[in-house]
């Protein structure tokens, strides 16, 4: 069962994939990198928000090796897709899929300049069995999010920058892309909210699928100690695509790597 417990936590874990939008045809290693941060400066304002969703929010497949200690290696695959919603709105899906576990998460949000603001969460997981569903729904002139659960709801109160747990994903992405140097976010879930807090330290040449790429490593600092640690590797030259992913904990480490991304029909 131990293994069993080990293979479902990697299945997880690949939930903080963030969103992609470059392609290589079926697969292979044929992406072409994004224009340059020059390049989208030269934008005017009232293309900014046009060129943020064509840049951010197209649909993509990723596939990523996970390997587990001792030489394990796992294959799981995880679909990001977004889609602009009749209202002007977006909704932003994750879903991974294994024999042992499933994950689905769904996220609606407007754009407010470089700012995403969630409406409803849903996260739906199986585990060998086991069933959970949550949804929060976010009431922005209120200030405050309901977190709907087994059990009966939770209310809380949320700020201007408060999160889900997938649109964190993006709006990482994006201020990496914007060269923010406070990367902190307040997140809803579990009927509080938590801070998610991340650091950019050196730029590092790793070699991938994509081949060498310059990156930027980026460390999660709010549960960071001895015994636990988060790194991720953002690859400028492909917007901002996590091209690999750290985690170590109590003594144990698994590894994500890019294998390959590809167009959705």
């Amino acid at each position: 069962m131990g293994i069993i417990k080990k293979i479902v936590a990697i299945a997880l874990i690949s939930q903080i994939i963030p969103s992609y939008t470059a392609f290589a045809a079926h697969g292979t290693s044929t992406i072409q990198p994004y224009a340059s941060d020059q390049n989208a400066a030269d934008l005017t304002a009232s293309d900014a928000q046009e060129h943020t969703a064509e840049t951010f929010f197209t649909p993509y497949r990723a596939v990523y090796s996970t390997v587990y200690k001792k030489g394990i290696t796992l294959k799981v695959e995880g679909k990001q897709t977004l889609t602009a919603t009749a209202e002007g709105d977006y909704r932003f899906d994750f879903v991974v899929d294994t024999l042992l576990a499933s994950l689905k998460e769904s996220s609606q949000f407007s754009l407010q300049g470089d700012s995403l603001r969630p409406t409803r969460y849903h996260y739906s997981s199986r585990i060998i069995g086991k069933r959970k569903d949550v949804t929060v729904t976010f009431d922005w002139e209120a200030m405050t999010a309901v977190n709907h659960v087994k059990g009966g709801p939770w209310t809380m109160p949320i700020n201007d920058i408060s999160l889900d747990r997938l649109t964190l994903q993006l709006q990482l992405r994006q201020d990496l892309k914007s060269h923010r140097e406070q990367l902190s976010y307040d997140i809803a879930d579990g009927g509080q909210l938590k801070r998610y807090s991340f650091e950019k330290r050196d730029h590092e040449l790793i070699k991938t699928k994509l081949g060498q790429l310059d990156t930027i490593k980026v460390v999660r600092t709010d549960n960071l100690s001895d015994k636990r640690h988060q790194f991720f590797w953002f690859a400028p030259a492909y917007d901002y695509l996590l091209v690999k992913m750290e985690h170590f904990e109590k003594g144990e480490s698994y590894t994500l790597n890019l294998d390959k991304i590809a167009e959705l029909p």
